[in-house]
C-alpha cells in the first residue's frame, strides 16, 4: 500500500515513516508543507494520504486544504488527518467534503501503534474512522438538535461507537449486549434521524457523519 505523509515536525514525521514501513506500507513521499503535499499527492497518486492539519506556510489548516485540493484531481483519495487537538471546524470541513474515505485522529493515538495502523488500513479500504474525542465533541455540539434529543442514552452510545467505525460485534462487546440488540438500536437511530439504514457498515458510518456535519 502506497502512502504519502505530510508532517512538519521532523521527529514525528520520521516516527510515522518507521511505523508504516514496519507494518509493510510503502511510504512513497514524506513532506513538511502544504504546497509540497499537493505536488506529492498528484505525482505519486498514493493509496492513502496521512496529513497533519497544520502545516507551513500558514500553520492554520494548510494540510487539510492541500488534501481537499488534491482530491479535485484524485477523486476518492483516502485521507487520514492528524490533529493536535479536537478541532470541530476542521472535522466538519473534512466530513462535508464527502469525496472519499476519511480518518480523523488526534496525534496521541499514533502512540497506540496497532490502533493507528488499523485506522490507516480501514480508511484505505473505504471506511470512515473518527477519533472518539472528535465524535464526542461533534455530538456535544449538536446536543440541542431535536433529532438528537429524540435519541435515548443507549442510542447515543451506539451512535458514537458507530461513528468511530465500530462494527455491530465490536459495539455489542463494548456495551455488553447482544448483536441483535445493537441492530435494534441502530434501526431506531436511523429512523429517528431520517436516514436510510444499510447493511453496509461504511455507508452507515458515512450517513451518521453526514448527519453530524449537517
Amino acid at each position: 500500500m502506497r502512502i504519502v505523509v505530510a508532517e512538519d515536525l521532523a521527529l514525528l514525521r520520521e516516527g510515522l515513516i518507521k511505523i508504516l514501513q514496519a507494518n509493510a506500507f510503502d511510504v512513497v513521499a514524506a513532506v513538511d508543507n502544504g504546497p509540497s503535499l499537493i505536488q506529492a499527492l498528484t505525482t505519486h497518486r498514493p493509496d492513502v494520504a496521512i496529513v497533519d492539519v497544520r502545516l507551513p506556510p500558514t500553520f492554520t489548516d494548510e494540510g487539510l486544504r492541500a488534501a481537499i485540493h488534491a482530491r479535485k484531481q484524485l477523486p476518492g483519495l483516502p485521507i487520514v488527518v492528524l490533529s493536535q487537538y479536537v478541532e470541530q471546524l476542521y472535522a466538519r470541513e473534512l466530513i462535508s467534503d464527502r469525496a472519499g474515505a476519511v480518518g480523523y485522529l488526534l496525534k496521541d493515538r499514533v502512540m497506540a501503534v496497532g490502533q493507528f495502523v488499523d485506522t490507516v488500513r480501514q480508511v484505505a479500504a473505504g471506511n470512515t474512522i473518527m477519533d472518539p474525542d472528535v465524535v464526542a465533541a461533534l455530538l456535544t455540539h449538536r446536543s440541542a438538535d431535536p433529532q438528537l434529543l429524540a435519541l435515548t442514552p443507549r442510542e447515543h452510545e451506539v451512535l458514537s461507537l458507530m461513528a468511530q467505525g465500530r462494527s455491530n460485534a465490536a459495539i455489542a462487546a463494548q456495551m455488553f449486549v447482544s448483536e441483535k440488540a445493537v441492530s435494534k438500536h441502530s434501526y431506531k437511530i436511523f429512523t429517528k434521524l431520517g436516514l436510510e439504514p444499510s447493511e453496509n457498515d461504511n455507508r452507515r458510518i458515512l450517513a451518521v457523519l453526514a448527519y453530524l456535519e449537517g
